[in-house]
């Protein structure tokens, strides 16, 4: 999570295990933090694994940040 004045985002971070290259999976970009469901907010602000799981299992939300996906997903 990134805070850029009154506006936050939030994102999933990943890493290639084999390459060690890493990008972001944008979640919220430059929302305002009363946009952000208030129980969502405090777990992405303690950067809840379950929270951060279900977001990393999401099939659609993989494929709106032009995620590539292995067969089988």
């Amino acid at each position: 999570m990134n805070a850029n004045g009154n506006r936050v985002d939030v994102w999933l971070i990943y890493r290639c295990e084999k390459c060690k290259h890493s990008w972001k999976l944008t979640i919220y970009e430059r929302a305002k933090p009363t946009k952000i469901p208030p129980e969502k907010y405090e777990l992405f602000l303690d950067n809840d694994e379950e929270l951060a799981a279900e977001y990393g299992n999401d099939i659609e939300f993989l494929k709106r940040n032009n995620a590539e996906l292995k067969n089988g997903m």
